[in-house]
């Protein structure tokens, strides 16, 4: 229900509290803070990947970073594109985006390539290969969004609540957990709970998967010796400090030297060899030995400018899909962000996951921006629904 303004209040239209009301500012900080931290990550992967890239590219410092700079290019004009679609047009493409998906992680199981003991890629020659299961996240979003909401006057009936959202979303998460990718598999289960949940699924069912899920990964964490050396490094890292605590050690040492400001940009001690996935996984590190807390909270505060943004977007709308998916999406970026900077303070065990939209890799970087894209063409949509009835 639309309010109207009081002629009396007219003055005050350019207050602070107005902007606060202005139908484009979701838009407008979305496309802001997703800027930020795109131009962070371009910036900080160039540091951080300069002498691991001279080592690997015959003295070439610069090879990763001018892959994410084309990585960030291809993910822009699609985030452009997609946030100048209609919301049913995003909508209407959902189907076909997790069925060229789901058949994308059934190919890594075939003819997929391993890295780091995980078979989750799929390689087309040269640098040029994809993640599958990292587009399987916004996948099961949209397309659990758009089932949710056709079912959305059903789902007080268990079987329309579950099915067939839970079962292919269980298949996805097995897909995934094959090739060997838990550490993805652990960032999808609160995504896909989080779909359940905002369409009121009881809470009993959350303990029973919750249970379910941390009793599988504990089993195969077991299963894994490199997964269990994980665990009890993160436990207690100066144990096998030069072994299976050197990752953790040496990423606490980067924070730490930081300080308030920082060495300055290019001055990490530690991506000289010394802290392993340094503009990956613990790129957080790097950003933090280098710009120190400032800079460290200054991406965190950015996250959670995304992620009130993706609430008021949900909070505001009268629409089903784009409440669920809205929600989604924040799920998604949130416990990634908190896993990755979990790991590198060492409050959460290392699972893999990058840092969405700073750190390198083009698998992680395009759906994240994809996602952002979808973010902000919701807020321009209930912008101008906003507009149509002032």
């Amino acid at each position: 229900m639309t309010t109207t303004r009081p002629v009396n209040q007219k003055k005050s239209e350019g207050g602070f509290f107005a902007r606060l009301e202005h139908p484009m500012l979701n838009y407008q900080i979305l496309l802001g803070a997703t800027g930020l931290l795109l131009t962070l990550g371009i910036v900080m992967v160039a540091s951080a990947s300069s002498i691991f890239s001279y080592q690997q590219n015959n003295g070439n410092s610069w090879a990763l970073a001018t892959r994410q700079l084309v990585f960030a290019a291809i993910g822009v004009f699609l985030m452009i594109a997609v946030s100048k679609m209609h919301v049913d047009s995003i909508r209407r493409r959902a189907p076909l985006f997790m069925v060229i998906v789901g058949i994308l992680l059934v190919a890594v199981l075939l003819v997929g390539t391993a890295v780091h003991g995980q078979k989750n890629w799929i390689d087309f020659g040269g640098p040029v290969r994809i993640q599958p299961s990292e587009f399987a996240k916004l996948a099961i979003i949209m397309w659990g969004a758009d089932i949710l909401d056709r079912k959305y006057h059903l789902l007080e009936q268990r079987n329309h609540l579950l099915f067939p959202v839970l079962p292919v979303s269980a298949t996805v998460l097995l897909l995934v957990v094959l090739q060997g990718d838990l550490g993805t598999a652990m960032v999808m289960m609160p995504i896909m709970a989080s779909l359940l949940y905002f369409v009121g699924a009881p809470r009993k069912w959350f303990l029973v998967m919750g249970a379910a899920g941390l009793a599988a990964i504990a089993a195969l964490s077991i299963a894994a010796p490199y997964r269990m050396a994980r665990f009890t490094s993160w436990l207690d890292p100066y144990a096998d400090a030069q072994g299976t605590g050197f990752q953790v050690i040496h990423g606490q040492q980067a924070l730490g030297s930081g300080g308030w400001l920082g060495l300055g940009l290019g001055g990490s001690r530690e991506k000289w060899g010394t802290l392993p996935e340094a503009h990956t996984d613990f790129i957080f590190a790097v950003l933090g030995e280098e710009l120190g807390i400032f800079g460290t909270i200054s991406v965190l505060v950015l996250f959670t400018a995304i992620a009130i943004v993706g609430l008021r977007i949900a909070g505001r709308t009268n629409e089903a899909f784009i409440q669920i998916a809205s929600l989604g999406i924040v799920a998604w970026i949130v416990t990634q962000a908190l896993v990755n900077v979990g790991a590198v303070l060492g409050i959460l065990p290392i699972t893999g996951v990058p840092l969405p939209l700073v750190s390198y890799g083009g698998s992680s970087l395009i759906p994240t921006l994809l996602a952002m894209g979808i973010l902000m063409a919701f807020a321009k949509h209930e912008a101008q629904l906003q507009e149509q009835k002032s």
